[in-house]
């Protein structure tokens, strides 16, 4: 029998460069603030999951030891952007089979560390061995999307723009201004047609959730939370030569996964927090989760449908554009904010009767892969 999972707490730190912060440093403070909110001690803890891409060796047990957190398993999770949204799947895996009771997920980076510039990738992948960098993937999307639809450059603009006007209610962004089409159009140009505010930043960050069986909860006495109704997680499927750049196929097959999973369909989303590492990705993937016809996601966004007020709030934290994408934390941060959402504790970004949320990641750009992983989780208000 499968065991109901909850999530019952949430934390994270702003978002941006905290340039004299070690992965310890970013993680340790939402941590502690996890726990206490969970209403739960160390002694209840039966397992710590832990995503990153950059932070070395036994991470996690580095930052669990800062608290006196130790002898249960950690288990440090690699999985690219999706890092921290698979540490989530394999906490909740853990929990549904009747393994644990109480995990405890952390998701933390520090892209700082690099200087600047884009994220360095696999050496041994022959496109990154010909200089394939992951925002000329998205240019070069883009570039397809736009040939062969009726979307302008100007929508890719309104995806920053209504990304940064979310990200402004939100105290965690990394940018929290708002900003207009003609203000992204005229940033610096990045990869045509994407300009510098089409862009996610790179930062540093570090979110933590605590997931439970029901059992738990009784026994614990913790908050209601939201219940996870599906964790799908899945890698790309290898295909040479040709492949459509304009429907991400591993995200569309996550998603149907997991509105099987969670007996519901896209319509009755209440908000999705979804990758949007470039504006590009808004758009394809609101065609990829059954939100539009294909060559139709223009219509949502022009309309106002994903926005407040609209049918489904997508990114209503201001997504990776606005309040940025320190890789292995994102993921954990999403579940953060649907936390938010569906316990009606988001403030000023609070989506009205939320009962519904979607978190959405994808992981990797690799030779022959759509994406090397994508996770997606659908949440239920309790």
């Amino acid at each position: 029998m499968t065991e109901e999972v909850f999530v019952v707490s949430a934390a994270m730190i702003p978002f941006g460069k905290h340039r004299t912060s070690s992965y310890v440093g970013l993680a340790v403070a939402p941590l502690v603030d996890a726990l206490r909110g969970a209403g739960i001690e160390k002694s209840d803890v039966d397992a710590v999951y832990v995503g990153h891409s950059f932070g070395g060796m036994m991470t996690g047990q580095r930052i669990c030891k800062e608290i006196g957190l130790g002898t249960v398993p950690t288990v440090n999770v690699d999985n690219a952007c999706s890092s921290g949204a698979t540490a989530i799947h394999e906490a909740w895996t853990a929990i549904s089979q009747g393994l644990v009771d109480v995990a405890v997920v952390v998701g933390v980076e520090k892209l700082t560390q690099f200087g600047g510039g884009t994220l360095p990738l696999s050496p041994e992948d022959r496109e990154v061995k010909q200089g394939i960098v992951m925002p000329a993937v998205y240019a070069m999307r883009a570039t397809r999307y736009l040939h062969e639809t009726e979307a302008t450059v100007e929508d890719l603009a309104l995806v920053s723009v209504k990304a940064r006007k979310h990200g402004a209610l939100n105290p965690f962004a990394q940018f929290r201004s708002e900003v207009t089409v003609d203000e992204v159009l005229g940033a610096r140009p990045i990869a045509d047609p994407l300009t510098l505010m089409m862009c996610c930043p790179t930062g540093d960050g570090a979110a933590v959730v605590v997931l439970v069986s029901e059992r738990a909860r009784n026994r614990l006495n913790t908050p209601k939370g939201m219940r996870v109704a599906a964790s799908i997680l899945h890698s790309g499927e290898v295909k040479e030569g040709y492949r459509d750049m304009t429907m991400p196929e591993i995200s569309q097959h996550s998603a149907s996964d997991a509105y099987e999973m969670a007996g519901i369909g896209p319509k009755d989303l209440d908000m999705i927090e979804l990758h949007d590492a470039f504006s590009i990705a808004e758009l394809v993937y609101y065609e990829a989760f059954g939100l539009a016809e294909r060559g139709r996601a223009i219509d949502l966004l022009r309309d106002g449908k994903t926005t407040f007020g609209g049918d489904v709030v997508v990114n209503p934290s201001g997504g990776l554009l606005s309040k940025g994408h320190p890789v292995g934390a994102s993921g954990v941060a999403q579940v953060a904010e649907a936390f938010w959402q569906l316990t009606d504790n988001a403030g000023a970004r609070q989506v009205d009767d939320a009962r519904w949320a979607m978190t959405h990641v994808t992981g990797g750009g690799t030779a022959g892969l759509d994406h090397g992983a994508c996770t997606i989780h659908i949440f239920e208000g309790v």
